[in-house]
């Protein structure tokens, strides 16, 4: 192609039919169109030899045509400029910007094919469905992974380009072998988002949390709602958000009530006279759980689980599918344990006794 530009411009020198302006405009024209040509060839070769069964590079193909199709035209450029007539500042100037071009369309392909691959590894798991672990550990996995390699590569991609002008390649150096003095300043600006996304790789590994999980965190109940690639996003209960940073759920102790399974055993507290009678209390939770859709037919328990003077403490138990639906349990539980001893049972209510001596009225 240097050839065919080369014999373009000498043919039109030694003709002397046009201005060198109109030469270059002519160059860059012939370079457009046969980039735009050969970019059409190969997408509908590469369309015909591919089968309907590799999905991912037909997915890649299809939403690749637009910077493929760029990274062509820049590729065919290049000799165009150079045999150019332009001077040679002109000629460094333009063939450095097609450079920079280049790299910048390298990194969008890049982060497209993985975005790509991320979606179809994703098409599998759904986590809609009532028993959704495997799924939210999946997704969470590739969502953080995902985020983490595509700053990898918006460093990688930022810090080539840097590296092609002379006055910062110390900083694109800097970037990729973190060298130098250079390196200190950008280690520094970039220490919060590194420790991040070093978490965030941790996270997606070891699986602390995993998208919807239920958590306690900093004394508030919710689940998580989105993990990023420096924070989290905890949904409150009250509908309110907690952005915390990724490392935080690798450097502070919190709770997560879906670890291992989305089912949960929940608890309500009953503080009752020391003469109630524990055995109705029991059969009536049994009937309470029983009627319940919420209970999951697992865990129904009642016990005594501390005794004063004046009160004791009865433990109910019970267990639901999910975090959401075993605190609604809890509250209907106590609600109706409530509502039978002040029915049935107003006796049972803490008393406070009084002791007399012998003799005295």
């Amino acid at each position: 192609m240097q050839d065919l530009f080369s014999w373009l411009a000498a043919s039109a020198a030694m003709a002397g039919w046009a201005p060198p302006w109109l030469v270059s405009l002519t160059l860059i024209a012939v370079a457009l169109l046969l980039a735009l040509l050969l970019h059409a060839l190969a997408v509908g070769l590469v369309r015909r030899t591919l089968s309907k069964r590799e999905v991912f590079w037909q997915a890649l193909i299809a939403r690749t045509r637009r910077p493929t199709r760029l990274a062509i035209i820049v590729a065919a450029l290049g000799p165009a400029v150079s045999a150019a007539p332009l001077t040679g500042g002109q000629a460094d100037a333009a063939r450095h910007l097609l450079l920079v071009l280049f790299i910048l369309l390298l990194g969008w392909m890049c982060l497209t094919a993985l975005d790509i691959g991320a979606a179809l590894y994703l098409r599998g798991f759904k986590v809609d469905v009532e028993d959704n672990l495997l799924a939210r550990k999946h997704v969470t996995q590739v969502r953080i992974l995902r985020r983490a390699v595509a700053i990898l590569v918006g460093i990688v991609t930022l810090a080539l380009a840097l590296m092609t002008i002379p006055g910062v390649r110390q900083w694109g150096v800097s970037l990729l072998a973190a060298g130098g003095a250079a390196s200190i300043i950008v280690g520094l600006a970039l220490q919060p988002l590194l420790t991040n996304l070093i978490a965030g790789i941790q996270i997606a590994v070891t699986q602390p949390i995993r998208i919807d999980d239920a958590v306690i965190v900093e004394k508030e109940w919710g689940n998580i709602e989105e993990i990023n690639a420096t924070y989290v996003v905890v949904r409150l209960w009250d509908w309110r958000r907690m952005v915390l940073p990724l490392n935080y759920f690798i450097q502070n102790p919190f709770q997560n009530w879906t670890r291992e399974s989305a089912a949960l055993i929940g608890t309500a507290m009953l503080y009752v006279d020391p003469a109630a009678p524990v055995d109705r209390l029991r059969a009536k939770l049994e009937e309470i759980a029983k009627a319940s859709p919420r209970w999951d037919g697992k865990v129904v328990n009642l016990a005594v689980t501390d005794l004063t003077a004046e009160v004791m403490e009865v433990r109910c138990l019970v267990s639901a599918r999910n975090a959401p639906t075993t605190f609604d349990l809890r509250c209907e539980v106590r609600e109706k344990m409530m509502a039978f001893l002040r029915d049935e049972l107003p006796e049972a209510f803490p008393r406070r006794r009084l002791a007399l001596a012998a003799g005295e009225a």
